[in-house]
């Protein structure tokens, strides 16, 4: 008989093979300085592995409750926030986002996405609540290739790590003289839309949406070490940030003491700003996988859930049918776009294995999870190395992990 981490039916020698191949590919190699792996199943923590280091410049070796940034894994944060306004009657899906930020009722689009920004005509429809939740939007990231992006960068409309004084406002005015990538709904683009649900968060509740996540999600669920900023007394615990060199060597890019995390926040970013822990963004996830609740403390409803959950691109197509630009934290084959979250729906064009209706999602600094409700299993796999793209962890994890559950 197979021996399991308790009753979670999860071959140990799985989890000692996955900590193996991380130890043996990843760190001893010193690709990453450090990761933090958690994997539950059934409601129970089958394994929480903390290797290697979480500040090499320092030797601190990673621990369990190191801080991590978390980028674009605030993102599926940000979307449960706006959801819970929708559950209040506040909006409707299909409601314009200019009803809310009336400065964009003209926005025009460009005739073509990788045409000049200045050749543009009116969208075909407006912008709705539903496409700022599944990146249908037309909004786009300064950071990727193409001329609207060079736009964005001249107008400084948004760039982690740059937004020192600025607040949501500012994005939101920059927008208002651009034009969409595209017509709402005609292609699925990764961009600035999740910052737009956290500036609608705020406008809608009335609440700054630093203090609406505090109130609403982080304080029901538990969640004491997250935030938009490390303070003081905890900064010891807030892991440094590396990036490969020219020399394919690690060096550091974000040094904890230093770094602008380590001050109060103006910008509060709901697509990329929050730091976390692995013990807060599971208690997080488990709530989603419990159908909305945990521990007595109910912060969507589950049909809420399964309508987030569900694909959202037209017509049932994956991201390989409808995504434009060059980067996002997600493969495109088989993979659909719900309100927030990214989801399994053809495996076999996933070309791995896992289950459909698996939901996830990652952030720049190579931070993944996903949550898998035919397995009743989170995983979350934490380091923090630039960029995401470098290393396929979600899907080397999965090859290890998937046979080993065998209860």
């Amino acid at each position: 008989m197979t021996a399991t981490a308790g009753n979670t039916g999860i071959s140990i020698d799985a989890l000692s093979r996955l900590d193996r191949h991380l130890l043996s590919r990843y760190i001893e190699p010193e690709k990453i300085a450090g990761c933090l792996t958690l994997i539950s199943r059934r409601g129970e923590i089958a394994h929480l592995s903390a290797m290697g280091q979480m500040d090499r410049e320092r030797g601190k070796p990673m621990a369990t409750d190191t801080i991590f940034r978390f980028y674009s894994m605030t993102k599926p944060i940000t979307s449960v926030a706006l959801m819970q306004l929708h559950e209040q009657g506040m909006f409707q899906l299909t409601d314009p986002v200019h009803r809310f930020i009336p400065q964009w009722r003209d926005l025009q689009a460009m005739s073509q996405p990788d045409g000049p920004v200045t050749d543009t005509c009116p969208p075909a429809r407006p912008m709705s609540m539903r496409d700022v939740l599944s990146h249908q939007s037309g909004l786009t990231y300064g950071f990727m290739e193409g001329a609207l992006e060079q736009a964005y960068n001249r107008a400084d409309v948004y760039q982690a790590g740059t937004m020192k004084g600025r607040d949501l406002q500012s994005m939101i005015d920059r927008l208002a003289d651009l034009p969409l990538k595209f017509s709402p709904g005609d292609n699925w683009n990764y961009g600035v839309s999740t910052d737009v649900c956290g500036y609608l968060v705020q406008t809608i509740s009335g609440q700054r949406f630093d203090e609406y996540l505090q109130e609403q999600i982080f304080n029901p669920l538990g969640m004491v070490d997250t935030a938009f900023d490390v303070p003081a007394e905890k900064i010891h615990r807030f892991a440094a940030n590396y990036e490969r060199g020219p020399d394919r060597q690690l060096r550091l890019l974000d040094d904890p003491a230093t770094s602008l995390y380590a001050e109060p926040q103006t910008f509060f970013s709901g697509g990329g700003g929050l730091v976390s822990t692995a013990q807060d963004y599971h208690r997080f996830c488990q709530m989603l996988l419990n159908g909305g609740e945990l521990d007595g403390a109910r912060l969507l409803g589950p049909k809420t859930i399964e309508l987030m959950t569900m694909n959202h691109l037209p017509n049932g197509e994956d991201l390989s049918q409808r995504a434009l630009g060059t980067f996002s934290e997600t493969a495109n084959d088989g993979v659909g776009f719900g309100l927030g979250l990214a989801m399994i729906v053809d495996i076999p064009r996933t070309q791995n294995v896992g289950s459909i209706g698996e939901y996830y999602w990652g952030g720049a600094a190579s931070t993944i999870f996903w949550i898998d409700p035919a397995e009743d299993m989170i995983v979350i796999f934490l380091t923090q190395f630039m960029p995401s793209g470098t290393f396929n962890f979600r899907g080397q994890i999965k090859q290890i992990l998937y046979p080993g559950l065998v209860e």
